[in-house]
């Protein structure tokens, strides 16, 4: 009786686990990403503009994104050609990240930015300037059609991503 009950409470554990999403995003484990402070020096020397991928271990959407949206191969060479992209730990209050003339742990700079959910990406200049912060997973298709908002420089024309998004990618 009581290793059937142990079994039950493992498999209900590993369940709740999977589910949960498992595991956790690994920090500096994904290619083409790097830390906040030499991504901001990337961006800086390059004219680049920014995306911090705000992401916590525990997150299943930010896995999700990962594996579906950031290894789709049309997505990841309009990242590596068109922009610098950092990855932050949302929850980690240990390094220290140069923002702007002050220094912030990652999670005081997710608060900085207002995140309130997980993944959330922020866009920014390459002179640091925020664009946006766009909360919650991203399809391919979807996130494309972000990154070519950003490329082309549609938020320095006043419009909107909804905009862009209902005139099917059209900033005009």
């Amino acid at each position: 009786m009581l290793k059937k009950s142990t079994v039950l409470v493992l498999s209900v554990f590993a369940a709740i686990w999977i589910a949960c999403g498992g595991g956790e995003v690994e920090k500096g484990k994904t290619e083409g990403w790097v830390g906040f402070n030499e991504g901001m020096e990337l961006a800086a020397k390059s004219g680049k503009p920014v995306i911090i991928d705000f992401y916590t271990s525990w997150c299943k959407w930010c896995k999700v994104m990962d594996k579906e949206t950031f290894s789709n191969a049309e997505v990841k060479g309009i990242l590596e050609k068109e922009f610098i992209t950092i990855r932050i730990d949302a929850e980690d209050k240990t390094d220290k990240l140069e923002y702007i003339g002050n220094v912030y742990t990652p999670a005081q700079l997710t608060k900085h930015f207002a995140v309130r959910g997980f993944p959330s990406l922020a866009y920014l200049e390459s002179n640091g300037k925020k664009i946006m912060v766009i909360p919650g997973f991203k399809r391919p298709k979807e996130f494309l059609m972000t990154l070519s908002y950003i490329s082309e420089g549609c938020y320095k024309k006043n419009v909107t991503l909804d905009s862009y998004l209902q005139k099917g990618g059209n900033c005009n």
